[in-house]
């Protein structure tokens, strides 16, 4: 029997672990039914029989683990339980299976990780619907302030965003450096998750703590159909609180299309940086090679540039 002190763990405890990772029922069934393997049998890191074969989605062997009286409840040295585990990796079956004898939604990873951030973070939607419907919180979050639909939006899970959105999820919550759900999808180049939570109500001029915005970002990325989508709702092309546009993020980025983009919405290039992230005593430069394309770039948009102090587009 393994203890909670993660002792040194036997061979046929071994055994026991290789067949519920395995998914091997008959000699998972012959070791627990020797009565010389615990049930609740611990590795070295705290795993349970119970978890591994939930982690495999091995249905047939989570079962003659509850069945014999595995606890269901029970956490790893790092906090995630067997309902974890199978949420994690999108075993529905597993989920339910659990829910029936009595799994809790309630614990958490060391991270504060839950089943249903799990689950969304994955883009397991079913896996979000059952946990939903059997209580978990849909305001979970990591201690970093990260919520379902946060980790949802970064991975660009449609389905499971809707879900959440429309089982209540909050639209603008930020984790705590005060990026939303709207700016790591920018980030992340999910343009139709862009589009989604503007129509449900995210804010387009949400900033990070550092003053970057979902626009700043795709700017900076390059990502052109996210600033479309941005740009219907009419962000700001102006200087931000930290100092800088989009379209300065465009141009240091070397993003020709984007500028154009930026530009024909209205982004005016006299806008001067009040910020810059160079070092003291020196300029940020575009990227080689980039001045001749957007000189021709901004005769093409018929732009007019600052006449007190041009832009200098000569090669060197």
């Amino acid at each position: 029997m393994c203890k909670m002190s993660f002792k040194k763990e036997t061979p046929l405890a071994n055994a026991a672990f290789w067949a519920a990772r395995r998914g091997n029922l008959a000699l998972l069934r012959l070791l627990l039914n020797s009565g010389r393997v615990d049930v609740d049998c611990r590795d070295s890191h705290g795993t349970t029989l119970l978890m591994v074969a939930s982690y495999a989605g091995h249905i047939d062997c989570v079962r003659e683990l509850v069945l014999q009286g595995a606890d269901i409840n029970l956490q790893r040295e790092s906090g995630p339980t067997a309902l974890f585990f199978a949420a994690q990796q999108g075993h529905n079956d597993v989920v339910r299976f659990l829910f029936e004898f009595g799994a809790s939604t309630e614990f958490r990873t060391k991270d504060g990780g839950t089943a249903l951030l799990a689950a969304s973070q994955y883009g397991h939607m079913q896996v979000v619907e059952t946990l939903l419907k059997h209580g978990a919180n849909i305001h979970d979050q990591l201690y970093d302030g990260a919520t379902a639909l946060f980790l949802a939006a970064q991975g660009g899970y449609l389905d499971v965003i809707r879900l959440l959105l429309s089982s209540g999820a909050k639209v603008n919550q930020p984790r705590q450096d005060g990026t939303a759900p709207l700016w790591i999808a920018s980030q992340m180049g999910h343009s139709e998750v862009v589009r989604v939570m503007l129509l449900r109500g995210a804010d387009r001029d949400a900033a990070r703590n550092d003053g970057t915005t979902a626009l700043l970002k795709a700017a900076n990325k390059g990502y052109n159909d996210v600033i479309e989508e941005l740009l219907k709702f009419s962000p700001t092309l102006g200087i931000l609180k930290n100092g800088t546009s989009a379209l300065h993020a465009a141009v240091l980025s070397g993003n020709i299309k984007t500028v154009a983009l930026l530009l024909e919405a209205g982004a005016d290039p006299a806008l001067r940086n009040k910020q810059s992230s160079a070092e003291p005593g020196k300029r940020e430069q575009p990227r080689k090679g980039f001045k001749r394309t957007l000189k021709y770039q901004l005769l093409k948009e018929e732009v007019l540039i600052n006449k007190e102090r041009p832009m200098n587009f000569q090669q060197n």
